[in-house]
């Protein structure tokens, strides 16, 4: 099963508007990245389960009702631009923003914004500059470690808010650090896109 079928089969029962604006925005991406690099190259082959399938599986996790869903270091859109896509149809009720300061980057995402007729609100800007958001769902995909996250998250995540973080093989060790200087309540998914790989979603951070 190639990982578009993956994706597919994932979503469930999903609108056929639904999957061909995830096709648009993988054409799209596999357009631009050579001139903006969005993702990694060696990545390309294989967007629908590299990134795709990833972005899908957090916002699978999260399951969002309503609410804000702000995601942090957007680049290429990951997972951000996925569940905009995603709650266009199947969940109204959700807002997403999207921050990311590189110029080129945000332009890339209104352009995918524009072509599949998605809405959200692009923020060009610094994370650590930007006014609070008070986001009720939090993502962050290969931004930073968990300690530097919390602090993004200590400014933009509403009190009650849930944070996502896709992490890699050393997760284990990301968690033991943060508990250095943050307090929190986690628990973790194994991903199927990569093998040791999972998804921390977490709640109730503060500072010890």
């Amino acid at each position: 099963m190639n990982g578009r079928s993956s994706v597919i089969r994932a979503l469930g029962d999903v609108s056929r508007e639904t999957i061909e604006r995830l096709d648009t925005y993988a054409e799209l991406l596999i357009k631009w990245n050579p001139t903006v690099n969005l993702v990694s190259k060696s990545t390309l082959k294989d967007v629908w389960m590299r990134h795709m399938l990833d972005s899908v599986e957090i916002f699978q996790y999260a399951a969002p009702e309503a609410g804000r869903w702000v995601d942090l270091g957007s680049g290429g859109g990951f997972p951000g631009l996925v569940v905009a896509i995603l709650s266009q149809a199947e969940k109204p009720e959700l807002s997403v923003s999207l921050v990311e300061s590189d110029v080129r980057k945000c332009a890339f995402m209104r352009t995918i914004l524009r072509e599949t007729d998605t809405e959200a609100k692009i923020y060009t800007d610094r994370i650590e500059q930007l006014s609070p958001l008070q986001a009720d769902f939090l993502s962050a995909r290969a931004l930073a470690d968990l300690a530097k996250l919390f602090e993004f998250s200590e400014r933009h995540m509403a009190k009650d808010g849930i944070a996502l973080f896709p992490k890699g093989i050393t997760w284990r060790s990301e968690v033991q650090d943060a508990k250095v200087a943050w307090s929190f309540e986690c628990e973790s998914r194994n991903s199927c896109t990569q093998e040791g790989s999972v998804i921390l979603k977490i709640r109730d951070i503060e500072r010890v």
